[in-house]
């Protein structure tokens, strides 16, 4: 492996446009090999079907450390894609760690990130430690409570759920070990960060207790069946009367909002109905929290991206343009539809900006506790002149 204690100024970016397994070979190759390159993280497009041996191969014959994650579309100079795959080339050394089995019950997440602490040792102060995880697990919150229970306040968190909207769970987490399902991949570099996170959508409804839940799926609101409320509450703000078969086209603009104390709501993107009249979220809902329905406009949601970037760089002290991690949730794009671009570009107007649509966001600011969120615009802004400890 190569060993450069010094970081340089330039993070690297290869788009291959097609998507296909065989094109990116020689570009992955090619990018372990680039001059100031020590790690690689990789962005994938679910549409693109790799052959999980093929893939698995590739990735750990990878000489650099690499992370990542296959999504339902990717961002690439303010551009949205449904096809290819970014290389990015990190200028310093990733320290990974991967937490496997997400959704099973008997897994002890804590161990593993215990593990995880004591393999990096060194301080955690000014390092950004980039999340992805996949976004159908079913024990998200336990990871992120885990994550904030070893790592405190100490570092910045940054990312998102991978995974594809056909809602067919398959490996989407790219390890130096394969690509695995179920799993998640902690990438801690030695990079200051500043992050905003927005998400622009407003509370249309009164509060409502969940009373009866079971991780990420709600069953009662209010004691009433968890559909039945939702459905009634959409046709008394828009005149839509939403069923089984067009749920995702009218939820979309419709999710829930988790009341928190001093701090904007954390947004619960429903999925599908489930049994009888239960509601599937993107990230548990725990019994006895309050929430409230959401909507929001093309304009409040574009409004909400640009004042994420305002956050972020408002806590810069040299005002020159950093490299941009965005991680904007892909029911967004399905919400805005064209108007997608015009939050690329409010979000990043002369700067790299480069990303994911994912299933669920992730971020804390080290002042904040972390949270899994959806329907939310988290831009990083990495400080290439502050590093950590190599």
């Amino acid at each position: 492996m190569k060993t450069n204690p010094m970081i340089t100024n330039t993070i690297h970016f290869h788009m291959e446009p097609t998507g296909h397994l065989d094109a990116l070979v020689p570009c992955l190759q090619r990018m372990a090999r680039e001059p100031g390159v020590e790690s690689i993280m990789v962005l994938g497009c679910d549409q693109d079907n790799w052959p999980h041996e093929g893939a698995t191969r590739l990735f750990r014959e990878c000489p650099l450390p690499v992370f990542g994650g296959v999504f339902p579309q990717i961002i690439h100079e303010r551009k949205p894609y449904s096809n290819g795959t970014l290389l990015v080339g990190l200028p310093v050394t990733a320290q990974i760690a991967v937490v496997h089995g997400l959704s099973d019950a008997h897994a002890d997440l804590d161990r593993d990130l215990a593990q995880a602490h004591a393999a990096w040792p060194e301080a955690l102060e000014n390092n950004t430690v980039i999340v992805f995880l996949d976004g159908f697990s079913s024990r998200i919150s336990a990871l992120i409570e885990s994550l904030f229970l070893h790592f405190g306040l100490d570092v910045n968190f940054v990312g998102g759920g991978a995974g594809s909207l056909s809602f067919e769970k398959k490996p989407c987490i790219i390890t130096p070990n394969g690509i695995c399902r179920d799993t998640a991949v902690l990438a801690r570099i030695p990079l200051v960060s500043r992050i905003g996170v927005t998400h622009g959508w407003e509370p249309i409804s009164d509060t409502l207790k969940v009373t009866s839940s079971e991780r990420n799926i709600i069953h009662t609101l209010d004691w009433q069946p968890a559909f039945e409320v939702y459905r009634r509450m959409i046709r008394e703000h828009g005149g839509q009367d939403i069923t089984r078969e067009n749920f995702f086209d009218i939820a979309k603009a419709y999710p829930f909002g988790i009341s928190k104390l001093d701090s904007e709501m954390v947004v619960r993107d429903p999925l599908m109905v489930v049994g009888d009249q239960s509601l599937m979220c993107v990230g548990e809902v725990r019994e006895g929290c309050f929430v409230r329905l959401l909507n929001g406009t093309p304009d409040s949601l574009i409004q909400a991206a640009t004042q994420a970037r305002a956050i972020a760089e408002s806590q810069c002290t040299d005002g020159t343009a950093a490299p941009a991690l965005f991680i904007d949730c892909i029911s967004r794009v399905l919400f805005l539809g064209e108007g997608i671009h015009r939050e690329l570009e409010g979000a990043g107007a002369g700067m790299p900006l480069f990303g994911a649509f994912t299933l669920g966001e992730i971020a804390n600011t080290g002042n904040d506790y972390m949270e899994f969120m959806n329907k939310s615009s988290v831009l990083c802004l990495l400080d290439m002149a502050q590093g950590g400890v190599p």
